[in-house]
């Protein structure tokens, strides 16, 4: 038989679907992948239900309801200052990750260099190699995250046709500063590129800390597209709806993309939605709260049993150095005995790199309830003390 297509044929199913698996088969509590285990809000999984009911349920139009788009515009206005025209600069999605690639086949001709920042987030990497985009990777290093802004300019070339920015960073849970964001926007104007902004955490912000889109640097805002999701912002992940905002220039092409790949969204999923973007502060303020105290409530228990957690300012994750624990030989089998064993499922950090990961670095989800962090802090301790009591006695 003819061979299949490369960039797909063999590749390993995600890391989070195989820590998944292996919590289930294990009964363990699953810190692995990055969904609450709570469903979001009841005033808006109402408002989907009763959308539901009252109809219509037919296709909506292709760029997603009216209602939508108007409240992503006014939400981009509201948190931002940023004017949006909804009819001509806003798509509705069937989740971020369908976003991601109508971007990337919109944007990208084969041959053309993406710039990619590392740890990345799964999809990334495959997805642009589909659009025929060739990837050149750089990287931010613990345990502070900073990017290195000499290797960054060196990245860009007469080739490069676009950046993606994943800011807040998943895994690293790092918001990119002023500073670093204001050299990709020079870059970007220098070099006449396109910025496609993964911004789905752009509302789990911790400690004071405050969102900034790139698209609001001077230059960028004709040549960004900017993405957003509901399931992060309302705790709803399986509801898959997402949003792209950018210049009517780069949404026409993308729009198309969309056309062909789902074409729509559940229209009652939209309506609610769009109801949930309308909230008061009040909302925001208080999940960016109640995910700070559960923050510092895994963080205070890893720190206890020697775990070192690195800096957490936004996102769902913690991640920790393994290194002198004693627990393994590298973070894919430290992942494997956890899970095995402690009954604990976690994500190795070398799982978001493409190659010559370091192997110290393990990812540990805290968007769950207090007792589920405080049972795994408690399955650790008891799994990890025999370890400590021999080293203690040697």
């Amino acid at each position: 038989m003819k061979a299949t297509n490369p960039v797909f044929t063999g590749l390993e199913t995600t890391i989070f679907e195989t820590m998944s698996r292996l919590a289930m088969t294990h009964k363990a509590v699953n810190l692995g992948q990055g969904f609450p285990d709570l469903d979001g809000p009841l005033d808006i999984r109402q408002a989907a239900a009763d959308a539901l009911i009252s109809g219509p349920n037919q296709y909506p139009p292709m760029l997603g309801l009216p209602e939508l788009r108007q409240a992503v515009a006014a939400a981009n206005k509201r948190f931002y200052g940023l004017d949006i025209d909804w009819q001509s600069q806003v798509i509705v999605t069937s989740g971020a990750t369908e976003a991601l690639a109508d971007c990337l086949v919109a944007l990208i001709e084969p041959g053309d260099e993406v710039i990619l920042i590392e740890p990345l987030y799964d999809c990334y990497l495959p997805l642009v190699k589909r659009a025929g985009g060739i990837p050149v990777r750089l990287r931010v290093t613990p345990p502070e995250w900073a990017l290195d802004l000499d290797a960054l300019e060196r990245a860009f070339s007469d080739q490069t046709k676009a950046v993606l920015i994943n800011n807040p960073m998943n895994p690293t849970a790092k918001v990119f500063s002023d500073a670093e964001l204001q050299a990709i926007a020079d870059l970007c104007v220098r070099h006449d590129v396109f910025a496609i902004c993964d911004e789905v955490y752009e509302h789990l912000l911790f400690d004071g800390i405050t969102h900034r889109p790139l698209m609001t640097f001077d230059g960028m805002a004709d040549r960004c597209v900017r993405i957003g999701s509901a399931g992060k912002t309302f705790s709803l992940t399986g509801w898959k709806v997402g949003y792209i905002t950018g210049a009517q220039a780069l949404i026409d092409p993308i729009a198309k993309a969309h056309q062909y790949v789902t074409f729509t969204t559940p229209p009652n999923l939209q309506k609610a939605v769009a109801y949930g973007l309308a909230k008061d502060e009040s909302y925001y303020d208080g999940l960016s709260a109640e995910l700070q105290a559960k923050r510092d409530l895994m963080a205070a228990g890893l720190k206890r049993l020697g775990f070192g957690v690195l800096p957490c300012a936004a996102t769902y994750f913690l991640t920790c150095d393994i290194s002198g624990l004693g627990l393994g030989d590298n973070d894919i089998e430290v992942c494997q005995k956890m899970v095995e064993e402690a009954g604990v499922a976690v994500v190795p950090v070398s799982a978001f790199y493409g190659d010559e990961a370091p192997g110290n670095f393990i990812r540990f989800c805290f968007c769950k309830q207090d007792s589920v962090i405080n049972e795994a802090i408690e399955r650790l301790s008891a799994w990890m003390a025999p370890a400590a009591a021999g080293a203690v006695g040697n």
